[in-house]
């Protein structure tokens, strides 16, 4: 049967279950919940290197859902667990070949749990103090979650692009469901889907046949280049685990990022004698000297296939208007679609400043030359025969969605450079203002965009599990 046809008919399946009509059961019935977690969390400051605090209220929620493994990695991302049955326990996992198969363990109910209980929320869930706390929880032994089996990643980043000191307060529309607030949309739109996802299996008594990775990962913005995906793919215990990831990030339903744009950020530093401005006229100036090598990249011509851009963010140096300056700095960022051209770029650009200072260096005025990678994306793609694709595009015909495959900079990018299948798909609902403080996102439809997560990740799931389903 060829690989899309075979997709649309196990989503068709999995779209009938029981198990799976709960899940979608409580998705419809708790949007408000979902909507006082997204108000409760986007109020916790988490700037690039500072996302602790909102990692320390992740842990709550993961340990009120009843999830396992929950802990801090090294690098700081939340992490907790979705396992399958013990080998020993008669086990009602997922499958797609028979309806019966989707059947649930003894039902949670959220509300009997004494951590989900307060009296200041319609939704029953306890509110934090705060000034949030890591909760006391046993960190898993390292070497047993290596060589546990494939589990499949579902992530979203904690971090924003705001200062800790950036006034967060929240703003509701009298007549409109939207909400206000730096951050709102990215990324607390997708930390909230996170947790509704996991809350809906929970609900649903969901057994995954392997282990579903729930991570609330920090340094995905800016100068974080993606340090707590690459500590999970890279450096951490689940490194050699992950089979597939799904990352959620934004709003939106249809959209799904299959192209990583890849990236690379640099210091770049000028150092001279500096001096007076009269007494040592004609001493090189570092700030010129930056502007002539800017001015000359400037004028490259780059390519539009693979698109190729360049970019000066910031730029400093001196101390007054009759000083040579000692130093001056600039901040670069060139992206392509295509790593070759991008590291080609990249090598260009090093040898304009390294020829202009060269030929203003003396014995007697010497200059430095220092620049810096402060940033490194690498640029993939997801092939188009990928199944993870196929499902993905199967879950839209089943919604009736028209799949909008982009291409973008997200925490996907790690796992796509490495060969492994990875999605960015939006949370649902619509945002603007992003990375400004007019920042807003209304949650209408957000319903759909979870359905379509719940059943691409079910679906994946199986597929890892049984690849010959």
């Amino acid at each position: 049967m060829p690989a899309t046809a075979s997709a649309q008919r196990r989503i068709s399946r999995l779209a009938t279950l029981t198990a799976v009509h709960r899940a979608f059961h409580w998705l419809h019935l708790h949007q408000p919940q979902l909507r006082q977690w997204q108000l409760e969390l986007v109020r916790i400051p988490a700037p690039p290197f500072g996302e602790s605090a909102r990692a320390a209220w992740f842990l709550n929620r993961f340990q009120e859902l009843g999830l396992t493994n929950i802990h801090l990695d090294d690098a700081g991302n939340a992490l907790a667990e979705l396992q399958p049955e013990p080998a020993s326990t008669p086990s009602n996992n997922i499958s797609t070949e028979a309806a019966d198969s989707l059947t649930v363990r003894r039902a949670v109910d959220f509300s009997q749990s004494p951590q989900l209980q307060r009296t200041d929320s319609p939704c029953g869930i306890r509110r934090d103090p705060p000034h949030l706390a890591q909760p006391a929880i046993a960190s898993p032994d390292s070497s047993q979650l290596r060589k546990a089996p494939p589990c499949i990643l579902l992530s979203a980043h904690l971090d924003t692009v705001f200062p800790a000191d950036t006034p967060i307060h929240p703003t509701e529309e009298k007549d409109s469901p939207r909400i206000h607030a730096p951050g709102i949309c990215d990324n607390a739109a997708g930390l909230t889907a996170l947790l509704a996802i996991a809350a809906a299996l929970r609900f649903a008594n969901i057994t995954p046949p392997i282990p579903i990775l729930f991570a609330a990962n920090v340094g995905e913005e800016g100068e974080g280049d993606l340090r707590g995906m690459r500590h999970l793919f890279e450096r951490g215990p689940y490194r050699t685990r992950i089979a597939s990831a799904l990352i959620l990030e934004g709003g939106g339903t249809a959209a799904a990022i299959n192209r990583a744009l890849g990236s690379l950020r640099f210091r770049v530093t000028i150092n001279g004698p500096g001096g007076h401005s009269w007494a040592d006229a004609g001493t090189p100036n570092p700030i010129l000297l930056l502007s002539k090598a800017l001015t000359e990249i400037a004028t490259l011509e780059l390519p539009t296939d693979p698109l190729t851009t360049f970019n000066v963010g910031h730029i400093s140096g001196g101390t007054s208007i009759n000083s040579i300056p000692e130093s001056a700095s600039a901040l670069l960022d060139l992206r392509s679609t295509d790593s070759t051209q991008l590291i080609s770029t990249a090598t260009r650009v090093h040898q304009i400043f390294d020829d202009i200072v060269t030929t203003q260096s003396t014995i007697y005025t010497p200059l430095k030359l220092h620049i810096e990678t402060i940033g490194n994306r690498p640029a993939a793609t997801l092939p188009d025969d990928s199944p993870l694709l196929h499902t993905l595009r199967a879950v839209d015909r089943h919604l009736s969605l028209r799949t909008e495959l982009r291409l973008g900079s997200t925490d996907a990018n790690i796992p796509l450079s490495r060969d492994i299948p990875a999605l960015a798909l939006g949370s649902g609902g619509i945002g603007g203002g992003i990375h400004t403080l007019q920042e807003w996102y209304d949650p209408t439809a957000r319903e759909t965009a979870l359905r379509r997560i719940l059943l691409t990740l079910l679906d994946t799931l199986q597929t890892t599990a049984n690849p010959t389903h």
